[in-house]
């Protein structure tokens, strides 16, 4: 009976249109409220406790910030002049430096709408212009969007880690292999449908504009060095790391770029000038801007987008803990482990039953609110069937990627809406082609558990564990 009311209670207020946040809570408050022996004291306590003993949770809105200053700035063109500069040349080079572009946004801003926003507002564009098709060009970005939750650092592994209290570190050592898979896979495809359709390819630029795009890339570029090194080397913590990552994202953004603040109108001396000229008098610039930046507006409407983002999410994360803790004082977790280990399935089918589930709720639920309901159901019932959590988190991970690009909440749909003008119906059938790449690349990441397993434990080894 208390099953059945708290997901009865849930699905009921979520059709008549209740935000999942708020469906969350108020069905967990219903069960409290006639089934449990805890009192309704215990929800602002638990709620409480949700935001403020993860300790891992904290490094949601510093990278939350970080790619809101990088989104907002100009790393997204620099990075896709470097993609371009890299891989234009080949036919089909253009979708292919998109795919790139995509993969090294997602490194350093760690979302997959953001990604979609920030690559295809310009390479869309770019690409249309140069003798793509728009629904070639939508249907790539779209799904190599969805990399920003796979390639670390990654929100959305943040959450599983929370939910699930499994290594954060570990979690972003395990997306590195497949993110770069996956960009790979869609590369290739690109270039064999580019071989087909006779896509147009760019000239190569030369060395010496390659190594100047580098350079200028090199700035938003050094953030995915600085966070991931410090966290596969052991020096920093996922949210230590993300924080050393705002500050850093704020002065590329402020002061290196000088795309938003109060330096903006001010240029960079010339080659021509006396070196310690120029260093001396960029110095002197950024010294007395820096009081400035902070009143900026600007780069104030950055960090209260970031805040309202975060805030939005951390409610999200804050109901759902409440949510996990009515299913664990009401042992409705074991009790669907016990039911399920009882069938005698094996992990292989179990696994094929929860790509199912995930992929289902992802047509209806953002990815974070699916790992917070779903991880603590489905996490007993795979480590009793032997599976690495690690490489469960990594599985649900690529499902919520497929949920990103499913009808009719797929985030990343309706970015591309927005940008290109067309109808989801339009973007839906843009994406079809490569949203079958995706579910192959699905059961290669399920049944291949080394594919996400080998970095942690080679890493593991280098350290001696």
């Amino acid at each position: 009976m208390t099953i059945a009311t708290l997901f009865i209670t849930l699905l009921g207020c979520m059709l008549i249109g209740m935000p999942i946040a708020v469906a969350l809570g108020f069905s967990s408050m219903v069960t409290i409220l006639f089934f449990s022996s805890d009192s309704l004291a215990s929800v602002a306590l638990k709620m409480y406790e949700a935001t403020s003993e993860h300790y891992t949770l904290l490094a949601i809105p510093f990278f939350i910030l970080s790619s809101a200053f990088l989104s907002t700035g100009g790393v997204a063109r620099r990075i896709i002049d470097f993609a371009v500069a890299s891989v234009g040349h080949i036919r089909g080079g253009l979708a292919m430096a998109s795919v790139l572009a995509c993969m090294l946004f997602a490194a350093v801003s760690g979302s997959s709408p953001a990604t979609v926003a920030a690559i295809g507002s310009i390479c869309i564009v770019g690409m249309v212009r140069a003798g793509y098709p728009q629904s070639f060009a939508a249907g790539v970005i779209t799904n190599a969007g969805t990399l920003g939750i796979l390639i670390p650092p990654s929100i959305v592994m943040l959450v599983y880690a929370a939910a699930t209290e499994v290594s954060a570190s570990r979690m972003f050592m395990a997306g590195l292999i497949p993110g770069v898979m996956m960009g790979s896979i869609l590369m290739i495809a690109i270039y064999i449908v580019a071989r087909v359709k006779k896509l147009p390819a760019q000239p190569f630029p030369g060395i010496k504009v390659f190594l100047r795009s580098a350079i200028i890339a090199m700035g938003g570029l050094m953030l995915i060095f600085i966070v991931l090194g410090a966290i596969y080397g052991g020096v920093a913590s996922p949210t230590e790391a993300a924080a050393v990552a705002t500050v850093y994202a704020y002065l590329v953004s402020v002061f290196g770029y000088r795309d938003i603040g109060p330096l903006k109108a001010v240029k960079w001396r010339n080659h021509k000038e006396a070196l310690f000229q120029a260093i001396i008098r960029n110095v002197s610039l950024m010294t007395l801007a820096l009081p400035k930046s902070f009143t900026d507006k600007e780069v104030r409407k950055v960090v209260l987008d970031g805040a309202k983002v975060s805030i939005m999410l951390l409610f999200i994360i804050a109901n759902a803990m409440l949510f996990a803790h009515v299913l664990t004082t009401e042992r409705i977790p074991h009790i669907i482990a016990e039911t399920i280990v009882s069938w005698g399935l094996p992990a292989w089918g179990f696994l094929i039953i929860m790509n199912i589930l995930l992929l289902i709720a992802g047509n209806f639920m953002e990815p974070s609110a699916i790992l917070l309901i779903m991880a603590p159901i489905l996490f007993p019932i795979a480590t009793q069937l032997g599976i690495d959590p690690i490489h469960l988190g990594i599985i649900m991970v690529v499902n919520m990627e497929i949920g990103m690009l499913t009808p009719p909440v797929g985030l990343n749909l309706f970015v591309t809406s927005g940008i290109t003008g067309r109808s989801m119906g339009w973007v839906i059938k843009a994406c079809l082609p490569w949203l079958g790449l995706l579910l192959m690349f699905l059961i290669l990441i399920t049944y291949v558990p080394q594919i996400s397993l080998f970095l942690p434990e080679y890493i593991d080894k280098l350290n001696g564990y």
